[in-house]
């Protein structure tokens, strides 16, 4: 699952788009600012599994899409979710991303910030281009979401009673909506209908919320060489993910004061401890559990689609974003 990896059932059947993808980013990213292209070709060349484009071109292709918009629009969503890779590892203060440093570790916050700004900018020009209000619409209220999830993430912070409504509210909007939005854009292009529309929607709301809580998991039960990034980095940032608020709910009394303290400073020195209690409390179980349940209301979301290459990858992918280790 990156960008190069064309054998295996999700990205072999849109190998081809893909690489029309690939050259519509490289051709986008220029600029006659030198620093925005070092940047921007530093964070796009590190590859990662690029899931919101394939979502766009794999929903675009299983209703029969025929044109080339959808290389176009699959760019502008990787663009905009790169500018939120920019501007969250300034605000999380992270210097491992995809088993590389950040590029504001390299560069500096104020240029990654500036160049993630870049990035937003020209994915709306590349929005007018497609001239298509609904497309319009669709990524700019995602766009919009997506800031007010970072911002919500920001108010839980060092914050050990958020509860897990509130925290799928901030998986929704921060996470799932780009998904959303992914899929919703690859079905209008194709001339899908409302409920076609919406359907491919729950989909990719679903998938992106699966593929979040697997990334909860991970963080706590992962190694850094795979997924990409410190183990640990949620609790160094005071980050209450689901599986911290569900040991604050169901632990003991000293697991829940450990977690506690731990949220509130940002502390990871107690990390073996608090990874202790996680797993003898059951917490990464109930955190794997959530995700298979939106892993399976994705793949119902597509069940009516006919029988293609494409859907078979789209229940693939349902199945990758529960059952992989990075």
């Amino acid at each position: 699952m990156s960008a190069t990896a064309n054998h295996n059932p999700i990205t072999e059947v849109i190998a081809t788009d893909m690489s029309a993808v690939n050259q519509v980013i490289r051709q986008q990213l220029h600029s006659d600012v030198t620093l925005v292209n070092q940047i921007a070709e530093y964070i796009i060349s590190a590859g990662g599994k690029r899931i919101r484009p394939i979502l766009v071109l794999l929903i675009a292709n299983a209703y029969g899409y025929q044109g080339k918009h959808h290389h176009e629009l699959a760019a502008i969503v990787e663009f905009i979710h790169t500018a939120t890779l920019l501007h969250d590892d300034v605000v999380d203060e992270s210097s491992l991303r995809r088993g590389r440093q950040t590029a504001n570790a390299l560069f500096g916050n104020a240029a990654s910030v500036l160049v993630g700004d870049f990035l937003y900018s020209r994915a709306f020009q590349m929005m007018v281009s497609i001239n298509s209000m609904r497309v319009m619409q669709i990524m700019a209220d995602a766009t919009n979401v997506i800031a007010e999830g970072e911002v919500l993430q920001l108010l839980n912070m060092h914050d050990p009673d958020v509860t897990e409504e509130r925290y799928l509210q901030v998986i929704r909007s921060k996470t799932a909506k780009l998904f959303e939005a992914a899929a919703e854009v690859g079905a209008l292009i194709a001339g899908a209908n409302d409920e076609q529309i919406s359907a491919a929607g729950e989909y990719g709301r679903s998938i992106g919320t699966a593929f979040q809580l697997i990334d909860d998991v991970l963080d706590y039960s992962g190694n850094a060489e795979d997924i990409g990034k410190n183990v640990g980095d949620d609790l160094r940032e005071g980050k209450p993910t689901l599986p911290l608020i569900y040991l604050m709910k169901n632990g003991t009394d000293a697991d829940k004061e450990l977690v506690r303290s731990c949220i509130e400073q940002g502390d990871e020195s107690q990390f073996d401890r608090i990874l202790s209690a996680i797993t003898s409390s059951g917490a990464l179980d109930y955190t794997r559990r959530e995700a298979i349940q939106a892993a399976e209301r994705a793949a119902a979301a597509v069940a009516t689609l006919p029988a293609s290459s494409y859907k078979e990858a789209l229940l693939t992918l349902s199945q990758f974003a529960v059952h992989r280790n990075h």
